[in-house]
């Protein structure tokens, strides 16, 4: 392996340890105390834990969780690679083990009070495996059941994600409560909401789409005036039949503004639409990260 492979692989085990060790913190400080189980493995761990509590029994959730991601690995051993595999076997493992290893040393947050232990839980444990899978890590669970019942159903991979998701906050009104399984949903969809914001970055740039007659005017300035590019892409009226240059900018949030000011200058009439970009990478952006 390169010096650059073993950097890239470097950071990647770096960032899956922190993340699943931030997540096992969001689950031990905030879920599991008020028997919030915001799906995937750890919520199904969570309603199995406290039915054997009844019992006088102790279930550990992150051995549960280990075992539990050990007999899904097999639904994905023939249809995995190798890396996809190891990945998996890593997160979850790191995911389980600290998860039990720090709940008797973290302390339940949040004073009991569900709607607090709802938001900080799907916070905590969103940036946590937003870390995991920013690093192209991925801790298993229902998302390989996901794959695999869209093989054989021919359902998307987000539906079947959010049907599993769903069964297991629905499994845990019995357990817990109807309001504590309300509260779970809610943690479920805050946390996807927070990974998404990990993983693509806060979405800083918009694109510009600006249709003018005026158009050689404003792009000259927002090349020279705004230092951005700006491409003019053919378009024709449907209703006209005309030709028409629509020009494509691509700009920071802090810049919209001055945008607005230079077509308002140029063409009080023309035609603007701008849109949020998850993210933008090349010449006066980020460089595109090859790993």
């Amino acid at each position: 392996m390169t010096r650059h492979s073993w950097r890239s692989l470097a950071r990647s085990v770096v960032l899956i340890v922190a993340g699943t060790l931030v997540y096992a913190v969001g689950v031990d400080a905030f879920e599991i105390p008020v028997g919030i189980a915001a799906g995937g493995v750890t919520g199904l761990a969570t309603v199995l834990a406290e039915v054997a509590s009844w019992y006088g029994a102790t279930l550990p959730v992150g051995l549960q969780t280990i075992v539990m991601n050990a007999l899904l690995l097999l639904l994905a051993v023939r249809t995995g690679s190798r890396r996809y595999l190891a990945n998996v076997a890593f997160g979850a493992v790191c995911c389980g083990v600290f998860t039990d290893l720090l709940a008797p040393y973290v302390p339940a947050l949040g004073g009991g009070d569900l709607v607090i232990c709802t938001l900080w839980g799907g916070v905590v444990t969103g940036v946590g495996l937003g870390l995991v899978f920013r690093a192209g890590g991925n801790t298993g669970g229902t998302d390989i059941l996901a794959e695999f019942l869209a093989r054989r159903t021919g359902m998307g991979v987000g539906t079947a994600v959010i049907l599993l998701d769903g069964l297991i906050v629905a499994a845990s009104a019995p357990v817990f409560s109807v309001e504590v399984a309300l509260y779970a949903g809610a943690a479920t969809y805050l946390s996807g909401k927070v990974i998404d914001a990990v993983v693509d970055g806060p979405r800083s740039q918009r694109a510009a789409y600006i249709i003018s007659d005026q158009h050689d005017l404003i792009a000259n300035k927002v090349m020279y005036d705004l230092d951005r590019g700006c491409t003019e892409l053919q378009a024709r009226g449907v209703w006209s039949g005309n030709d028409r240059p629509v020009l494509f900018v691509v700009l920071g949030r802090g810049e919209t503004a001055a945008l607005k000011r230079v077509v308002a200058e140029c063409d009080p009439d023309a035609i603007v639409i701008i849109s949020e970009v998850y993210e933008a990478f090349g010449e006066g952006f980020k460089q595109i990260d090859p790993r």
